[in-house]
């Protein structure tokens, strides 16, 4: 009989944490799995699964406008935000309680409240205490907010969803893809937004052809930009919020959103007391699998600062089950990650920027398109799409697949499939298109055009 209450223990329940506990609990180990707030984490609650919900809502008032030009007459088009906060509500509730079933039928003992660390092998949950072998970080991020004049007139992505009311004038600070997307589906439904960044250009780290073919499709839906500027203040009026900006601009505001980024959520875990070690912007240090500086205690997903992806957390889950109870060491691999940005148009992206393989290749090739799609040949609507492919010269491999435009996300997905096989260029050349389609462009770039 082990000197311990269990075999692992998670602290976090996001899909990350979900994922090692039940894993753990399925191959008949002692597995339990604390959380202080709500079984699903950030992803299901308060990021992509609401978040795509909203975008879906928000493309309606382009979908309708071109419905005219195919011939549907829509009258009486009218927007209800409360109406699509409880559908939000309703659904999310739902799939927390699938959450729970799982676990509960892997067996997992769930703790609904904060878990710390007392040391390497003890957890205090409230007046409880329990003991494990193995123990698993996994609890996420937090969302950044500035420390100005005002802050507690701002809200973040945490708060964003069940607004009590819709706001017609949004100001976000942040250029990254939770600021653009969050852009994009105000303006979707109907507010006037304005994005303040404090460098120049968005979606900084993305492939450069991607983020100038994003700021332009949407400052062409109307959203504003100001760049080279921050916030410095946000004064609350009987009219509404006033920002001001380091630029001396003032910018009249319902709500402002701060979407500049998301921390380490690691605070007063008593990962200190527990010997465990953190990088300087709190993150729990981790080797390529997931051990931190103690062999027993893991860390995955978001906690990390690695990539911030859903994905990648559950990836990182399989990894550290594989590694404790399979007798095969199994280390993260989070080369040639597909990603999305839910922005409209959406980015769909894998593998290296053109930076990227220029740094690390002698010489590379770049193939690039941009189309309206057949769609919009008739509705008018000036949106394009941008295809862009770049390859080693030598060996003739696909290093990377850039997109912005109709169907960007689900058509990467499968082109990362490709990627990560280690598709040449020849092989995409050689494969028939499927006509009339937005992906067909992926096979009929011939010439680079660099």
């Amino acid at each position: 009989m082990s000197e311990f209450d269990f075999d692992l223990f998670t602290i976090g329940a996001g899909s990350g944490g979900v994922r090692a506990a039940r894993l753990a609990g399925s191959l008949g180990k002692r597995s339990a799995l604390a959380e202080e707030w709500t079984v699903g984490g950030t992803c299901v609650h308060r990021g992509c699964i609401p978040k795509k919900f909203y975008v879906y809502a928000s493309h309606f008032a382009d979908d309708f406008g071109d419905a005219a030009a195919y011939g549907w007459s829509v009258e009486g088009v009218r927007f209800d935000w409360p109406t699509l906060v409880a559908a939000k509500k309703k659904e999310l509730k739902r799939l927390e309680g699938i959450y729970g079933k799982v676990l509960g039928d892997a067996g997992v003992e769930l703790f609904p409240a904060r878990a710390v660390l007392e040391d390497a092998h003890t957890i205090r949950i409230g007046e409880r205490r329990v003991t494990a072998e193995n123990i698993v970080i996994a609890t996420g991020g937090r969302p950044y907010l500035q420390d100005i004049p005002g802050a507690e007139h701002m809200i973040t992505s945490d708060e964003v969803f069940d607004l009590p009311e819709f706001p017609k004038r949004v100001v976000i600070a942040g250029a990254g893809y939770i600021a653009l997307e969050f852009a994009c589906i105000f303006r979707g439904l109907g507010s006037d937004v304005t994005v303040v960044y404090r460098r120049t250009g968005v979606l900084r780290g993305f492939d450069e052809d991607i983020r100038k073919s994003v700021q332009r499709e949407m400052e062409a839906k109307g959203i504003r930009f100001v760049f080279e500027a921050v916030f410095e203040a946000v004064e609350k009026k009987p009219d509404g919020l006033d920002v001001r900006l380091s630029n001396g601009t003032v910018l009249e505001a319902d709500q402002v959103l701060m979407a500049a980024g998301r921390n380490p959520n690691t605070k007063g875990l008593g990962l200190e007391a527990a010997g465990v070690e953190l990088e300087e912007n709190g993150a729990v240090r981790v080797d390529a699998y997931s051990r931190t500086s103690q062999p027993h205690i893991f860390a995955i997903g978001d906690c990390t600062h690695r990539v911030n992806l859903t994905p990648v957390a559950i990836h990182e889950a399989i990894c550290v089950i594989d590694t404790l109870f399979k007798d095969t060491p199994h280390a993260r691999d989070h080369e040639h990650i597909a990603t999305a940005v839910f922005t409209q148009p959406p980015v769909g992206t894998v593998g290296l920027t053109e930076e990227e393989a220029r740094a690390r290749f002698d010489e590379v090739d770049v193939y690039r398109a941009r189309f309206r799609p057949l769609k919009h040949t008739i509705t008018g609507r000036e949106e394009f799409v941008m295809i862009k492919i770049i390859a080693d010269r030598r060996t003739d491999r696909v290093l990377g697949v850039h997109m912005v435009g109709m169907d960007a996300a689900e058509i990467i997905q499968a082109v990362a499939i490709a990627v990560k096989a280690g598709v040449t260029k020849a092989a995409m050349d050689a494969t028939m298109a499927v006509h009339p389609t937005t992906a067909e462009e992926l096979v009929l770039m011939y010439e680079p055009v660099a």
